[in-house]
């Protein structure tokens, strides 16, 4: 069912967001995402001794929260739908090409951004012409072939659990608010 929001934007079909929070793929692919990136921030503090909050918005690094968003989301849709549904194998075709750019395209710009910020300082500047400040380039936009394992196991194992266990959003809702005794179930 698709949902209407009026003209002046203001006030949201209700049914829209009950539909929107009983989205438990979408929810617990979210989760896995937001899991492989605070484990940015654990990395960090365990391995390299820092704390640096920045990895929480970073691209690249252990591990991939883009392969984690993905793989998690595709198992959730094949656990809900089939993994003989259409809808599945279009999720796992953009997941397979999303795990590739990440670890091959993506990889090989920060690689090349790293040689570029390596040349000297002077290169580029036009004889005459006062030297231009140039920022580096971002080095870190890809990820390992490991980086992307990880995160990709990280997908499954929270969204499929988290499905099956938990369900969606809304369901935890109700169920807390049965425990609690404060929503209305409708």
């Amino acid at each position: 069912m698709i949902a209407s929001i009026d003209p002046a934007g203001l006030h949201a079909d209700p049914t829209l967001w009950q539909d929107f929070f009983s989205n438990g793929v979408l929810a617990w692919g979210l989760a896995a995402c937001g899991l492989a990136q605070v484990s940015k921030l654990l990395i960090e503090l365990v391995v390299h001794r820092r704390w640096r909050p920045a990895v929480l918005v970073e691209t690249g690094g252990m591990p991939s929260s883009h392969s984690a968003l993905l793989t998690g989301t595709t198992a959730g849709i094949g656990w809900q739908l089939g993994f003989d549904n259409p809808l599945f194998a279009l999720a796992a075709t953009m997941c397979f090409v999303v795990l590739y750019d990440a670890s091959g395209v993506r990889r090989a710009a920060g690689i090349t951004a790293a040689r570029v910020n390596g040349l000297p300082d002077g290169l580029w500047d036009a004889k005459g012409d006062s030297p231009a400040v140039l920022k580096p380039l971002k080095e870190n936009l890809g990820h390992t072939r490991l980086e992307v394992f990880v995160g990709s196991v990280i997908g499954p194992a929270v969204a499929l659990p988290g499905l099956v266990l938990v369900g969606s959003p809304l369901e935890l809702a109700h169920h807390l608010g049965l425990l609690l005794g404060q929503l209305p179930i409708g």
